[in-house]
């Protein structure tokens, strides 16, 4: 190991020195740890730029660690630092993102992770060393996955001339100009700061802008696409690219478009010249010639998330759209290019496009000009596309009779209508969200209410109208029957609880598809399966059970999964038959929602009732403990993975009723799975100690202080639950007659469970019975959630934390967890084969 036994400041001073000696290592950036900047060049040629600290371009920013460490974990860290203080709004991005320990060093472009600071739902204030947030998990995957792709992996002894040269080549490229050069990593951070500095500035009237689907970043685009000619001055500024939205010439920008001159004929002047020219002073237009084509077609970067999300500006990953082109050849045949039309009404930038090769058959439309001048642009530039196949289109506004004829040719003939393909990665915004749904937000104003079909359609598809994607293949289906349609959607509409009705109305043979995982996808969130599945609406089939191949993140085969649109009673439908019936006393409260794994975090077991909005309490008593427990380990057993987000869960069969080893080991699992929230702590909400009926073990076993107030797991386990008992064990009279249970024999690794529960309980009632004459006494009658809770105790925002500085409890708690596992791979045959879940 190159730098071994060196305290970290050691550490980065001596990587300075050894790699990076012809730059500046001495900037301190916020928390980030290493920053190599060619601000000391500059200062050799532009004392002036030397001084402009806030818009100087740095080329890396490092996260830095004495040891050995994980580069991946590292800057993943990284990049969560800089999103907890914005350090991507105060600064220009470097070229790379880099992590080095004792050993190694490793480096990631920064334009692999720049669209994870424009998330919407990305909760920056997440702890950066935490591994087990969902944030974590997102950002670490895109680093793993560019670090696949590039290796731009170094070892600091054995790789030191590949070091080296990767530093002169990539690291230091920024140095070429005085001014800031603009490339792939740092176009929409410079947008960002144009917003605020040049936009104010620009005389034009951007609420009607936007109802003629005018944007800013269009005049982005017309600044960054002219051509400054060797000066600062505004004045001489030429127009590059004819083929933008908006221009900028002759000092001023102008509306391209044909249609829209009426609306916008004057030119638009800047107001404040000065503050113009001295913002792109720092900057060298127009862009590299080599991003020049990468920036118009991911001009999608330039929009705000909602929007992107209603208008579909996303880009389909090049593999995806390769392998569905496969799928359509190898439906359609070999020579489909040939024999059918194409027509993507949603195109976007154009890129599902790429591949394609017979430019007279194919059709492509968008809602904004702006995307069809960007396609335009890459005609010119060699992509086999024809100019008057490409146009303007509001496919859930606008009337067919807007189309070129020649598609409404097609269209309008029976025969040709079976030949089109109807190719799309539609717009996938809903108008409601998880945050909907929980009581935490509103829907979503405008999603569909302000597309014309949603009324038209209501009646016909229901609940599904809600959903964008859903009203582009009901006006397919509806406007173009008998064509063929191969899209990229979710699987709701196969799925969905919302699309019963949906599926009444769209009747159409399933051909092929397959699914990938959505965070694949730029800018879409969320662990979940993205599918592109291909129909042939000339036969009338309902979607009953289909059949789709399984790719991971690389593109690699995993299997053959099913999808089942006739889904039988849900496990909730289940579950009513064992509501709490009578006036025994209740033990707990199960609370419940959704019949999918996208809703596992909300299925546990409390104390008490909440007032949680959505979710369905089920008290628990003697008499539905089983099934309860049932219930709850069925929903936790499997892992919520992106394969099973939609899976649902339904109502079994009966041969769970037999099935006693099933039965303790569900009872086993729930009562030391972390989702069990029953507590004897005033924190959730009572007044006082509440009763904990749930403690696994007896007090001698566990060597307690006093008497549990509630032995009544552990006499239920005995089987000696009986209508004399009940008294002693809830505290009250019941004249309700209880039947004396069997004793409950539990297999070997149920076993193995209580064992690991024990060795945990014994050790909290030693820690709280030493703690004695120090005040910290602890709860005699504690659940599992009472012991994790005085161990990991809570942060200042009340949250428990994840660990705890006791070394004994992490280890007991490990080896519980690790158990628990173990029997929960036990009992996931029997999920499938009692028909919880269908495989």
């Amino acid at each position: 190991m190159k730098y071994q036994n060196i305290r970290k400041e050691e550490l980065k001073n001596k990587v300075g020195q050894d790699f990076f000696a012809d730059f500046d290592t001495s900037e301190i950036i916020g928390n980030i740890d290493f920053c190599v900047s060619w601000r000391a060049i500059a200062k050799k040629n532009d004392k002036q730029l030397a001084t402009q600290a806030f818009e100087q371009q740095t080329l890396l920013w490092a996260e830095a660690k004495r040891g050995t460490y994980d580069v991946m974990t590292l800057m993943t860290q990284l990049v969560l630092k800089i999103g907890k203080a914005r350090t991507f709004d105060k600064r220009l991005p470097p070229a790379f993102l880099g992590a080095f320990d004792s050993q190694k060093i490793g480096f990631v472009p920064y334009n692999a992770i720049i669209d994870v600071f424009s998330m919407n739902d990305f909760n920056w204030n997440v702890t950066p060393s935490n591994h087990e947030t969902r944030e974590f998990t997102i950002v670490k995957e895109r680093i793993e996955k560019s670090l696949h792709q590039n290796h731009y992996v170094f070892d600091f002894e054995k790789d030191v001339s590949e070091l080296q040269f990767f530093i002169k080549n990539n690291i230091a490229k920024a140095t070429e100009s005085g001014k800031i050069l603009i490339d792939k990593n740092n176009f929409v951070p410079i947008y960002l700061r144009w917003l605020d500095q040049v936009k104010p500035h620009i005389d034009f009237n951007w609420i009607d802008g936007r109802k003629q689907n005018i944007s800013d970043n269009e005049f982005y685009l017309a600044d960054l696409f002219a051509c400054e000619k060797g000066t600062s001055a505004v004045d001489d500024d030429v127009l590059l690219s004819d083929n933008l939205f908006v221009v900028f010439i002759n000092d001023e920008y102008e509306i391209a478009t044909k249609y829209l001159k009426s609306h916008f004929n004057a030119p638009i002047k800047i107001k404040n010249k000065n503050a113009y020219e001295q913002f792109w002073k720092k900057y060298k237009r127009p862009p590299l010639a080599e991003f020049q084509q990468y920036i118009l077609m991911r001009k999608d970067l330039l929009v705000p998330q909602d929007i992107r999300e209603r208008k579909g500006a996303f880009f389909t990953p090049k593999k995806w759209v390769e392998l569905s082109q496969q799928y359509i050849a190898d439906v359609l045949g070999e020579d489909w290019q040939e024999e059918y039309y194409l027509w993507d009404c949603a195109a976007g930038t154009g890129n599902l496009l790429a591949g394609l090769t017979n430019k007279y058959n194919i059709w492509a439309s968008t809602l904004d000009q702006s995307d069809v001048n960007a396609m335009h642009e890459r005609i010119e530039n060699g992509a086999i596309l024809l100019k008057h196949h490409v146009f303007q289109f509001d496919f859930l506004n606008d009337d067919f009779t807007k189309l070129p004829q020649g598609l409404q040719d097609i269209i309008n003939d029976d025969e040709k209508r079976k030949k089109l393909v109807v190719y799309i990665n539609p717009p996938y915004a809903e108008a409601t969200s998880a945050k909907t749904v929980t009581g935490t937000s509103e829907n979503r104003n405008g999603v569909t209410t302000d597309i014309k079909l949603n009324e038209y359609f209501k009646p016909q598809i229901g609940n599904a109208g809600n959903e964008i994607f859903a009203l582009f293949m009901a006006r397919i289906y509806d406007k173009m029957q008998n064509c063929h349609l191969a899209q990229f959607s979710t699987l709701k509409f196969v799925q969905g609880s919302n699309f019963s009705k949906f599926k009444e109305f769209f009747l159409a043979e399933f051909m092929k598809g397959f699914i990938v995982p959505a965070n694949t996808f730029d800018n879409v969130n969320g662990s979940f399966p993205i599918g592109f599945t291909i129909w042939n609406t000339n036969i009338k089939e309902k979607i009953n059970t289909i059949s789709c191949d399984t790719y991971d993140k690389d593109g690699i085969f995993l299997k053959n999964k099913f999808f089942y649109g006739e889904i039988k009673q849900s496990i909730n439908n289940w579950l009513i038959n064992f509501y709490y019936k009578n006036q025994l006393p209740h033990i707990a409260t199960l609370s419940t929602r959704g019949n999918d794994f996208q809703n596992q975090k909300f299925i546990y077991l409390a104390t008490s009732l909440d007032n949680k909005v959505h979710d369905t309490k089920v008290k628990i008593s003697v008499d539905n403990l089983i099934p309860i427990v049932i219930y709850f380990s069925v929903r936790h057993n499997i892992a919520a993975s992106w394969e099973n987000d939609r899976d649902q869960f339904s109502h079994p069969n009966n041969e769970w009723q037999t099935d006693l080893q099933f039965q303790n080991d569900c009872l086993t699992f729930a009562l030391f799975h972390s989702q069990n929230k029953i507590s004897s702590s005033s924190l959730l909400g009572m007044s006082g100690e509440a009763i904990n009926h749930w403690i696994p073990f007896t007090e001698q076993e566990v060597n307690a202080r006093e008497k549990f107030k509630s032995n009544f797991m552990t006499q239920f386990i005995k089987g000696k639950i009986m209508q004399e008992q009940t008294a002693d064990l809830f505290g009250s009279q019941t004249p309700f007659p209880l039947e004396r249970f069997g004793e409950r024999i539990f297999s070997e690794k149920a076993t193995n469970v209580f064992n690991d529960g024990l060795e945990l309980w014994k050790y909290y009632h030693e820690t709280i019975n030493n703690s004695h004459f120090s005040g910290d006494r602890g709860l005699v009658n504690a659940s599992l959630y009472d012991i994790r809770e005085y161990f990991q105790g809570r942060n200042d925002k009340g949250k428990m934390n994840i660990k705890s500085q006791d070394q004994t409890y992490m280890t007991l708690i490990k080896s519980l967890r690790e158990s628990l596992k173990i029997l929960a791979k036990k009992i996931e045959p029997k999920v499938y084969e009692y028909e919880f879940l269908k495989d």
